[in-house]
């Protein structure tokens, strides 16, 4: 059921931040922004990077629609700052927000649980021997990444030994580890997640075409030629599972709210988890738009449905 504008008081939308996806939260929080302003909601923008957190508190929201990414904004650290100054704000907590941003520490708690994700090793140095014996163990081809960015930002898929180094010094850019992940052959698919725990609901899956399997940072956001095929063309029982799959896999890390899980099918159509993204992208590009009108939900309702799901970790002493 969609909010009614009335009821959602003052509301912040948080977008911009000092992250390397600072111009894609700028697309999402325009956006977000935008469609709360046409519903008449009382919503104003709010930019960490140039405003203080002084400002943030005497603003006096009643909540805050959180449309930053990566860093400082999507890794815990604003959600500390929203609890602080209880002001209830969408999508997970601190915990599960700071579990989702580390693709490494995800990785480990879906493994305790026996959800399926592809192999890794953490490349410790860039020297040539350690580099070949990284892709020995994994098997070319193979990706490497930082595990803290996302946006496909400093990834690299690498082909033959000769790339590891190339690879390992772009990455290195973002963080001191370095994550090497196997590659898994196959179709690129999402689940847009709503809700929490027993009420969370997935969103129709949705495949990406992306031009030479290439889904980078310029086919994410700027470019035409990506192919988003929503419901994805799967067999209903195998889009069912994948859809359980990935509710299992956000419960796990304790997410709320909404969230969008990313997985790759491999060619025996075994469905592999790569990572939660837990304030995912509202641009016109973005996915969860793309599942939500799947099942008749304009961008406008959906961030109404997403702002009413604002809460704190900590409800016992309300503002």
């Amino acid at each position: 059921m969609t909010a009614v504008a009335s009821e959602l008081g003052k509301v912040g939308v948080l977008f911009g931040g000092r992250s390397s996806e600072r111009e894609v939260s700028i697309m999402s929080g325009s956006g977000v922004l935008s469609a709360l302003l046409s519903r008449g909601v009382d919503a104003h923008a709010f930019d960490p990077s140039t405003q203080s957190l002084g400002e943030l508190e005497a603003a006096e929201f009643d909540r805050v629609f959180i449309a930053l990414h990566g860093r400082g904004g999507e890794d815990g650290v604003m959600q500390g700052v929203l609890e602080t100054l209880r002001i209830p704000y969408t999508g997970s907590g601190v915990q599960a927000s700071a579990i989702a941003i580390d693709k490494v520490f995800t990785k480990r708690i879906w493994q305790t649980h026996a959800l399926p994700t592809p192999r890794y090793r953490l490349i410790a140095s860039p020297e040539r021997a350690h580099l070949n014996e990284v892709a020995d163990d994994l098997r070319l081809p193979l990706i490497v990444k930082p595990p803290n960015e996302g946006s496909t930002i400093g990834i690299s898929r690498v082909l033959g030994y000769s790339g590891m180094a190339d690879a390992f010094a772009l990455a290195r850019n973002y963080g001191d580890v370095v994550l090497a992940e196997e590659f898994i052959e196959g179709r690129e698919l999402t689940c847009a997640i709503l809700g929490a725990g027993d009420t969370a609901e997935a969103l129709p899956l949705v495949e990406i075409r992306a031009p030479d399997s290439n889904y980078d940072y310029h086919n994410k956001y700027f470019g035409e030629e990506t192919k988003y095929l929503c419901p994805a063309p799967l067999a209903s029982g195998l889009s069912e599972a994948i859809q359980e799959l990935s509710v299992r896999a956000y419960n796990a890390l304790g997410a709320r709210g909404w969230g969008r899980i990313d997985i790759m099918l491999d060619q025996r159509d075994q469905p592999y988890l790569l990572e939660l993204n837990t304030s995912p992208g509202m641009t016109g590009h973005s996915l969860v738009p793309i599942a939500a009108r799947a099942i008749g939900v304009s961008y406008e309702d959906l961030v109404l449905r997403i702002l009413a799901l604002a809460i704190l970790d900590d409800r016992s002493n309300p503002r």
